[in-house]
């Protein structure tokens, strides 16, 4: 039995909750928005379609009903517009992100917390800086779901399943983001050597270029929300994925946002590398030996964080 909460019922809040109660990985749910009525209608929504899914009681509700959660999930803010940078978002869901914190965590003091809002990274740090909850059991959303996108590409361009694919996206969830190419690995094998030794293969679509793979990956969202107005589907998959982690309790290496403490010569910014997750949060980071210039990038990253954050008052 676990109790999921949700802070905020839109497209991407609502998305979760449906794939959550779907896919049986929480037996409550609760959905809480300052939209009190959209709130109600999504979880009746949700609710009444359960019969052909798993058990699961999903409601709406205020702060208070969040006691007792196991996780709660924040994706409360302004979703990004086309032509915005999720950066642009900064100010409007800082002050979002400060109004519900001392609300929720009042009440769910013992959660995990798992921030999705948007600049993901900043408001976590920010989230880390006010709420009084220990550091394991905060949990950015972060690149989980670059990493989702850059390892559906691979698969795609070399016809093999993405759970075969183990290559990451680190950094900042946006601009700054890259992949970690000497990390990459197909069926064991890097790159290079599974395009060079799978035999009797279809003409793979590879040709090399690594940084378009990258700007593809970082371009994608911007491209979704172009073409329908909103991300929601992906995100709501990537977030249950890391739900389903936290709650099964087995270590499961993740690419989430984690406040740094020196690593890879990178402290107080929150950003995403490797880490493992349960049902403590965060239980360990893996640090990976990475190539002086992936350090380079990482800590590129973290600088351009640092640089927003002193432009927002905590």
């Amino acid at each position: 039995m676990s109790k999921v909460t949700i802070i905020g019922a839109g497209n991407v809040g609502a998305t979760i909750a449906n794939d959550l109660a779907t896919m049986g990985i929480a037996s409550e749910i609760v959905l809480i928005d300052i939209n009190k009525e959209k709130a109600f209608g999504e979880a009746m929504d949700i609710y009444q379609g359960v019969t052909f899914a798993y058990p699961a009681y999903v409601r709406s509700g205020d702060y208070e009903d969040a006691a007792g959660s196991d996780l709660v999930v924040i994706t409360s803010g302004i979703a990004r517009r086309p032509n915005q940078t999720r950066l642009d978002l900064i100010q409007t869901n800082t002050k979002i992100i400060k109004d519900i914190t001392p609300q929720i965590v009042a009440h769910a003091p013992d959660a995990v917390y798992v921030i999705v809002s948007n600049p993901v990274d900043i408001l976590t740090y920010v989230f880390h800086k006010i709420s009084g909850i220990p550091e394991s059991r905060i949990v950015g959303s972060g690149t989980a779901l670059d990493t989702a996108r850059l390892q559906a590409e691979l698969g795609r361009r070399f016809h093999i399943s993405p759970k075969n694919v183990h290559a990451y996206v680190y950094g900042e969830h946006g601009d700054s983001s890259f992949v970690p190419w000497s990390l990459a690995r197909i069926a064991s094998n890097t790159i290079e050597q599974h395009y060079r030794l799978v035999t009797g293969k279809e003409p793979f679509d590879w040709n090399g270029n690594y940084e378009e793979v990258e700007d593809f990956i970082r371009k994608s969202g911007a491209q979704v929300i172009k073409a329908k107005g909103a991300t929601f589907y992906a995100v709501a998959m990537s977030v249950c994925h890391i739900c389903k982690c936290i709650l099964s309790g087995i270590g499961t290496s993740l690419t989430v946002s984690s406040m740094m403490h020196g690593e890879y010569g990178i402290d107080d910014v929150c950003l995403s590398t490797l880490a493992v997750v349960d049902d403590c949060g965060i239980r360990y980071k893996v640090i990976n030996e990475l190539t002086d210039e992936e350090i380079a990038k990482l800590r590129h990253s973290a600088d351009c964080l640092k640089e927003v954050i002193k432009q927002i008052e905590i």
